[in-house]
């Protein structure tokens, strides 16, 4: 079991992997906890925001909507390759999901197929929302790419964990497609191989 980072390590976790970060507003304590408990974590969790625009995207992300309050994630990584912190705790980015799946990533084993609905994600997953509008249409700058890679991989560090702790939010919750436009077997390749190197710049 893994108790989260301290949002100031994982601030200089981002910083040591070479990211460039905005801290917005009082990120490090706007979270959902008072819904429910934050940890242990045992992984990291990719989306894409169906947003066009870096401004509005950190905006939607860090607060929410009526049906579904904000933060969305802990970061929104834009276009630009550059990592808004939005929020740290729990984040409404994952919901619920696949025991089996969670099973899977504490395990870093390879993933069963996401079937069921009955585990909460918000308690076990950091999130990084990624902007792309996820019609397989909108492209993904390598920038952003090598960001994505870069933050997880922060985060896989810090915990000691391997790139098989990342996942999409398609394989964890039943009808969801994100991120879409790349495989997440192709970036976890990508974060193994930043794994690999010594971090940072």
């Amino acid at each position: 079991m893994a108790p989260p980072m301290s949002a100031g390590e994982f601030l200089d976790a981002l910083g040591a992997e070479g990211l460039t970060v905005v801290e917005v507003g009082d990120w490090r304590h706007h979270n959902r906890n008072h819904k429910g408990p934050w940890g242990p974590v045992h992984g990291v969790m990719i989306h894409h925001t169906v947003t066009r625009g870096s401004a509005r995207t950190v905006e939607i992300c860090r607060d929410g909507d009526p049906a579904l309050p904000g933060p969305l994630c802990h970061g929104v990584i834009t276009k630009d390759g550059m990592v808004h912190l939005v929020g740290y705790g729990r984040t409404n980015h994952a919901g619920l999901g696949d025991d089996d799946v969670l099973r899977a990533v504490i395990a870093e084993k390879g993933l069963p197929p996401d079937t069921e609905a009955n585990t909460d994600g918000n308690r076990h997953f950091y999130g990084f929302e990624c902007e792309n509008l996820g019609d397989g249409e909108d492209p993904w700058p390598e920038a952003q790419l090598e960001a994505i890679v870069r933050a997880a991989a922060a985060v896989c560090r810090r915990h000691d964990w391997t790139q098989r702790s990342v996942i999409g939010h398609r394989e964890w919750q039943p009808g969801k497609v994100d991120p879409r436009g790349f495989s997440m077997a192709w970036l976890r390749r990508r974060i193994e191989k930043r794994l690999r190197e010594a971090g940072g710049e």
